[in-house]
């Protein structure tokens, strides 16, 4: 299994204020050409239409995390243009696989910049950028060295007296939709033993699921979020897209450990969406 453990750099951002201000864009599914489609919807179009909307709401922007299926085929010029288009924000991003992706083409794509950071420092936060992509298959998991890395990277946080808040693109938890909870964290069990040994865990954002989540377990608040693109049906046994709009979350992570987030969906224009398919696979 790929990870980006001990080869990833540990970055740092500077926020403007005592906040550390974030926005997640998850499963944004570039197809190899501009106007590439995911179940009829065109992906480009949908993701710029997105990023115009944070750029129109979020006045601070420290950073934006990409939690994975960023191509829908792990294409080269898929990356290529995320990179384009992410150059409207002041910020730098930071990215993880998908299921979809292909991690090598990303790092050609990337050529030496920091997106594919394994760990990024800010005020006195750790965002820790987990990788639970197994090539070829479309489940999670983890896997020894990227538990090691996690485990390791907490206790250093601890040391610090750090909040942490963890990332990664698969879900840790059952999400209530039976078919994709199939491809949920195959070690998230260990994963959680983890988060129980280290307090100053506060919040875990992953993608993969294309739909909101917002609960807790315990003090640590569980987050995903909707897709640039097609969104899932929130419940459904099988396969099942939904009407809703594409969107983002922004987050504060704030100076006592807290977090503030919420979403945000593009309600000022339509989008084709094939409600009738039965997979995208």
């Amino acid at each position: 299994m790929g990870n980006l453990s001990s080869s990833a750099p540990l970055c740092r951002i500077q926020p403007a204020g005592d906040s550390v201000h974030l926005v997640q864009l998850t499963d944004t599914h570039l197809c190899a050409q501009r106007g590439g489609t995911l179940l009829d919807m065109d992906t480009d179009r949908s993701l710029q239409l997105v990023i115009r909307q944070v750029l129109r709401e979020r006045e601070v922007i420290d950073g934006v995390l990409c939690t994975g299926d960023l191509s829908d085929r792990g294409y080269l010029q898929a990356y290529q243009r995320l990179i384009e288009y992410l150059q409207a924000f002041d910020a730098e991003s930071f990215w993880l696989p998908g299921n979809h992706d292909d991690r090598e083409q990303m790092a050609a794509a990337i050529a030496g910049q920091a997106h594919l950071c394994g760990e990024v420092r800010a005020a006195n936060w750790q965002i820790l950028m987990l990788n639970s992509q197994i090539p070829g298959e479309v489940g999670g998991e983890l896997g020894a060295a990227e538990q090691e890395r996690f485990e390791s990277a907490l206790q250093a946080a601890q040391e610090q007296g750090l909040y942490t808040l963890v990332c990664l693109h698969h879900q840790p938890v059952p999400v209530g939709s039976a078919w994709i909870d199939q491809q949920q964290l195959a070690d998230a069990e260990q994963f959680w033993q983890t988060v129980d040994r280290h307090p100053g865990v506060r919040g875990v954002l992953w993608g993969h699921v294309h739909q909101q989540i917002d609960t807790w377990r315990g003090d640590v608040a569980l987050m995903a979020s909707p897709s640039t693109c097609v969104q899932f049906a929130p419940g459904s046994e099988q396969f099942k897209a939904d009407a809703q709009p594409p969107g983002y979350r922004w987050l504060e992570l704030k100076a006592d450990g807290g977090i503030g987030t919420g979403i945000s969906r593009v309600m000022d224009a339509s989008f084709n969406v094939d409600l009738e398919s039965g997979g995208y696979l």
